[in-house]
């Protein structure tokens, strides 16, 4: 008894021991079981409490999930620890029609790295109905053919699996026709037309029904096909296969070519209606078709394609033998091919983690990826070996069912090696065997110890003026030869200013981009030229940056018309001349002086005649203004002329504008002629002594203008040290102030002598007045001095700087003979005057163009005489 129970005792234990160990192992294998097409989100079971984790160890030890199919239709809810669909899962994509679909898994987790196998098992649900391959379908049926004839209609396919799959057919109703199921050895539903009472083609040569397929799920799908009967004589004998069925066997590496079975069917008609030829059947899927074709008339099934046993394993497909009598019969048969597995797929190497960047001062055997390796194959061909070169700091680590661990071996240093391409073999053991080279990056990590570069380090950019505000105007590029965070860059402008005024005032930049924007309109005549400093800062810690200059040129525009100086506005809206009707051709009426606050080709000024009374009396000249008779005075001429003077730049568009001249043309008038020893002669025919005392007057104004003219000459020679300038300097002429921009020009005509004024403010161009009068002008705008030195002439300017705005002060004295008239304001070409240029260079130098004639600060003219 004692014995007994001590035997009992150790069944007892060795019962429990077995139990335990079952347990152990349904424990390893976690399966979830869901139906397919579920929402995201949608919680499958919770994975932590089956791996028998707790839930702070969910995040702590990353638990994840990996699919050997490459997608991932599951997540981990990290704070639920809860396994979720991710993405919608169609079962019918996964595993086609088999019965049962399992989705494999690996629930990984880390500190330690641990890896469990999870079975998802997708059910079916009733979401396809089932589908016919043509929407309608042809069958031609000779009108003797006998009641009970049967006809093989398409089959509907319906991915569906079990009971959600195709059940029956219907067919809709008709005078001539049932339907009958036939069931095939795989299970398969093939519909057959079933003719229950003779046709007549002669009352009605086309029968249409309706086919529906249903399947057996709740509610029912279905699908419909219309069969068109087309009715037609005789041939009442249809081939008849061999064999129901045809089975045969091919290597999936089959050359184009090669006879994978032949197929044999014959008829008892005779002559042409017993002549067979052989077909695929009318709903042979394409890919079928693709692979094999059959000789019409000897039957062969032969390759055409690419055989492939691990995309298909298995071909079946039907076959029709078609007599050529009229209507043609047919009969028909299946055909299924297996294909034989060859090694003809190289292994296929899966970064089941894609490998993290490795801090340069990680420990040895750092995790850097999970990889996971997958043969298509089957049997030895399905084995792999993977390997990696020796010459890399790292080695994989074998864990279990084709999966390895990268780790590192030895200790990393960024400077010498960046980065690794670690190149992974995985070999097969078929014969032949075939292997795969799969290259991954692993990165070393640094820290940001470059400071960005700008491309250059200033940039030139111009810019029109009375540009619109907010335009783009340029964009500066630096780059930074670092990467990710230390290599981003932020651009901003430096806190400067320009003309007192902060450049962000001016200009905005995007700091993102670089591309620099205005932030007003600017005007050139105020401002020429601004520079801004561009800074590039990167996004390192701590972070680094630099500095560019951007020079900003504003362009000239043509924004500004010619402004009229002479006539003046204050002496109306018209100008009043008066001219003698002895005029001869050429006569000086008058002089119409302007100026162009512009520079350049837009400041050039051109004059015409827009308007006359008489257009063939009148000229003017196109550059100096200057109006003139084209033919002498007649006693049919009006004595009142009025002419409209056009006046134009050169710019781009053109600028105009226009002045009024009334030109009176009177008999008993008479202006000084031009030549003074005519008018002189003239005089001492009717005057007499009058007219030698006025003579013996100029010529000592004319002597002493020339003794003043060869002083101011000596003097600037002397001042300029030998050089042939023609400048008389602030410091030699005596003249005090030094913050004005004028220019004073001694001229001389025979007994005339006058002055030209030159000057401006700061902020406009320069302007180029001429003054000249005749001993007998009927103006009186100007001073009258007699100066006996050069200091007289120094007092001058002294006196005109009392109205004259603040610039620098400068003079010349120059010896020409003008075309002077006794409208008293004449502007001549400046290839007649000495430019400011030559002046500060020390030397005479010629311009070309004409002169820029302007209002602006002028308060005064002096002319000595």
């Amino acid at each position: 008894f004692i014995m007994m129970r001590k035997m009992r005792r150790k069944w007892w234990i060795a019962g429990l021991l077995q139990a335990l160990a079952v347990w152990n192992i349904i424990e390893a294998q976690i399966r979830y079981t869901i139906p397919e097409e579920l929402n995201e989100g949608t919680v499958v079971g919770n994975i932590a409490k089956d791996l028998d984790l707790k839930l702070s160890e969910v995040f702590e030890r990353n638990l994840r999930i990996a699919s050997e199919s490459g997608k991932q239709y599951f997540g981990v809810d990290s704070a639920k620890g809860e396994l979720v669909v991710s993405e919608r899962i169609d079962r019918e994509t996964l595993c086609s029609q088999s019965a049962t679909c399992l989705l494999p898994l690996e629930a990984i987790v880390e500190n330690p790295l641990q890896l469990y196998r999870v079975e998802i098992e997708i059910q079916d649900i009733n979401d396809n109905s089932p589908v016919f391959q043509n929407k309608e379908n042809i069958l031609n049926i000779a009108e003797s053919t006998a009641p009970g004839a049967r006809f093989r209609l398409e089959a509907a396919q319906d991915p569906d699996v079990g009971s959600n799959s195709l059940r029956t057919y219907t067919l809709s109703k008709n005078e001539h026709f049932v339907l009958d199921i036939k069931t095939e050895t795989d299970g398969m539903k093939v519909p057959e037309l079933v003719l229950e009472s003779s046709l007549d083609r002669e009352k009605q040569p086309v029968h249409k029904l309706i086919l529906t397929a249903l399947d057996g799920g709740d509610p029912v799908r279905s699908g419909t096909t219309l069969i068109k009967i087309i009715v037609e004589d005789i041939n009442d004998n249809e081939p008849q296969f061999e064999l129901q069925t045809y089975k045969a066997s091919v290597q999936e590496s089959a050359a184009a070519g090669v006879t994978v079975v032949t197929i044999k069917a014959t008829d008892l008609d005779e002559g042409i209606n017993g002549e067979i030829q052989y077909y695929f059947g009318v709903h042979t899927p394409d890919q079928v078709k693709e692979v094999f074709s059959v000789n019409p008339d000897s039957g062969e099934i032969t390759v055409i394609g690419k055989l492939d046993h691990e995309a298909t394993s298995s071909y079946t497909f039907d076959v029709c033998a078609k007599d050529k009598g009229q209507p043609k019969l047919e009969g028909h048969s299946s055909v299924q091919v297996l294909v034989i597995d060859e090694n003809d797929n190289p292994p296929e190497i899966i970064l089941t983690s894609l490998p993290n960047p490795v801090p340069e001062n990680a420990s040895v055997g750092t995790v850097v990826a999970l990889i996971n390796v997958l043969d298509l194959d089957s049997g030895e061909n399905g084995k792999v070996d993977l390997k990696i070169p020796p010459k890399f700091p790292f080695k994989l680590k074998p864990s279990f069912d084709n999966h390895y661990s990268l780790v590192t071996e030895s200790v990393l240093d960024r400077e010498s090696n960046p980065e690794y391409n670690i190149d992974i073999t995985a070999t097969d053991s078929g014969s032949p065997t075939l292997k795969t080279v799969k290259t991954i990056n692993v990165k070393v990590l640094d820290v940001n110890d470059n400071a960005p570069v700008f491309s250059q380090p200033s940039y030139n950019v111009y810019i029109k003026e009375n540009n619109v505000a907010g335009a783009s105007l340029f964009s500066v590029a630096a780059l930074d030869s670092d990467v990710d965070k230390n290599a981003m860059l932020t651009y901003s402008l430096v806190d400067s200013k320009v003309n007192q005024v902060p450049a962000s005032s001016y200009f905005y930049i995007n700091s993102e981009n670089g591309t620099i924007y205005s932030m007003s309109s600017f005007d050139y005549e105020k401002l020429k030229i601004l520079d801004v400093i561009v800074q590039a800062k990167d996004h390192g810690s701590p972070s680094l940056s630099s500095n560019a200059t951007v020079h900003v040129f504003i362009l000239d525009q043509n924004d500004n018309a010619p402004a009229v100086i002479y006539p003046s506005a204050v002496m109306g809206s018209a100008s009043h001349q008066r001219m003698p009707r002895s005029a001869k051709a050429g006569h000086l009426v008058t002089k119409v002086t302007a100026v162009d606050a512009d520079s350049g080709h837009n400041a050039w000024i051109s004059y015409r005649l827009a308007e006359a009374v008489d257009a063939s009396l009148f000229s003017v000249n196109l550059h100096t203004g200057e109006v003139r008779t084209k033919r002498s005075v007649s006693e049919q001429d009006d004595s009142s002329q009025r002419l409209l003077i056009e006046i134009k730049d050169n710019g781009e568009p053109v600028q105009s504008t226009t002045v009024t001249v009334d030109v009176l043309i009177e008999d008993g008038f008479h202006e000084p002629v031009s030549d003074y020893r005519k008018k002189s002669a003239e005089v001492s025919k009717k005057s007499g002594k009058i007219t030698l005392y006025l003579i013996i007057s100029l010529a000592s104004v004319s002597l002493l203008c020339l003794m003043t003219f060869f002083i101011l000459l000596v003097k600037c020679a002397r001042g300029s040290r030998g050089s042939s300038s023609c400048c008389i300097r602030r410091s030699e002429s005596g003249y005090k102030n030094p913050n004005r921009n004028l220019q004073i020009q001694l001229n001389t005509d025979g007994p005339i002598k006058y002055v030209e004024v030159l000057g401006g403010d700061m902020m406009s161009q320069s302007q180029s007045f001429g003054s000249y009068l005749s001993p007998m002008s009927e103006f009186s705008d100007f001073t009258l001095v007699k100066p006996s030195s050069t200091t007289d002439f120094t007092d001058t300017l002294n006196v005109l700087d009392a109205s004259l705005p603040d610039s620098t002060w400068k003079f010349e004295s120059q010896h020409r003979v003008p075309h002077w008239r006794r409208t008293g304001i004449y502007s001549l070409p400046l290839s007649q005057q000495y430019s400011d240029e030559g002046c500060r260079e020390g030397r005479c130098s010629l311009c070309t163009g004409y002169s820029a004639v302007s209002s602006t600060g002028i308060r005064g003219f002096t002319v000595l005489k």
